[in-house]
């Protein structure tokens, strides 16, 4: 080993000691990350392995995995729906919340009730550090409760768990969302006591109203696009003042099925006597 100080030799037993990599890949690794233990953990974490040998970290979430499979001899690298909802009950996740959702971002879920080997321990890999690794069940219910929070603090991350479900929505090999399916999962989104956002407000029953509206006027599948800017819509009303609708033009680029349902709630807002958010509790 080169000439190195008292601290960065202590870095080095520490780094390997922690992860089982080359002290070759840990001098590296720390050396780029000014020596500092935490944000070169971090980094090994993030980018996996470069030496080929599993992290400590990665071999136990592929044990983890291996507990939880239903076939282990035919299906090696799949966990179907029995060990799904036996994993999701041990991380402490209810299938009809929001954050079951979210689970299924993380890790890249191919379907609902399915975890794929390779996106399982990315997905995990990726929400560790070096103070917290996400390898053991007890973990990964803690950093849930990470997921939750950040569901209905963070717009841009449930925008981004919303459109990831459009793929879990969908039957297999279709290329749109069955209009039943798509109104369940609007009430699991959208509804704050699933740990959605909460679009039903004080004055107005948005929710309510567009699931109507689509139920009785639209009555279609839904597309990738228009399910997208159902949570731009969604989002755009949430908004400060969003309620007044000033967001929205006729010469936007919104899918017909929401001009036509905004255009909807104009009218019955000027039927109503006045422009503000009408009331329709």
């Amino acid at each position: 080993m080169p000439a190195y100080n008292t601290s960065q030799r202590m870095a080095i037993h520490q780094f390997v000691n922690f992860t089982q990599a080359k002290e070759s890949i840990a001098a590296k690794l720390l050396k780029n990350h000014d020596w500092n233990l935490e944000r070169a953990l971090d980094s090994f974490y993030q980018a996996g392995s470069t030496d080929g040998v599993p992290s400590a970290v990665e071999k136990n979430l592929k044990k983890l995995f291996d507990d939880y499979r239903d076939n282990p001899k035919e299906s090696p690298d799949k966990i179907g729906i029995d060990g799904a909802q036996n994993y999701l009950g041990a991380i402490k996740v209810q299938l009809d919340e929001l954050a079951h959702l979210a689970i299924c971002d993380l890790l890249q879920c191919p379907s609902i009730g399915e975890f794929d080997r390779d996106p399982f321990v990315a997905g995990w890999r990726s929400a560790s550090s070096a103070n917290k690794p996400c390898d053991t069940v007890a973990a990964q219910a803690q950093y849930v409760d990470v997921i939750r929070k950040k569901m209905s603090a963070d717009p841009a991350y449930f925008k981004q768990v919303y459109r990831n479900a459009f793929k879990l929505a969908k039957p297999e090999g279709q290329r749109s969302v069955p209009m039943e399916s798509a109104v369940d999962f609007w009430n699991m989104f959208f509804r704050s006591d699933n740990g959605g956002l909460g679009w039903n407000t004080a004055s107005t029953k948005w929710l309510d109203m567009w699931c109507e509206f689509y139920e009785t006027n639209i009555k279609r599948p839904v597309n990738k696009d228009l399910w997208n800017m159902v949570g731009e819509m969604a989002l755009k009303i949430k908004e400060p003042d969003g309620e007044a609708l000033e967001w929205w033009s006729p010469d936007g680029a919104w899918p017909m099925a929401i001009d036509d349902f905004i255009s909807h709630v104009k009218d019955k807002t000027k039927s109503a006597g006045g422009d503000d958010a009408m009331d329709t509790s």
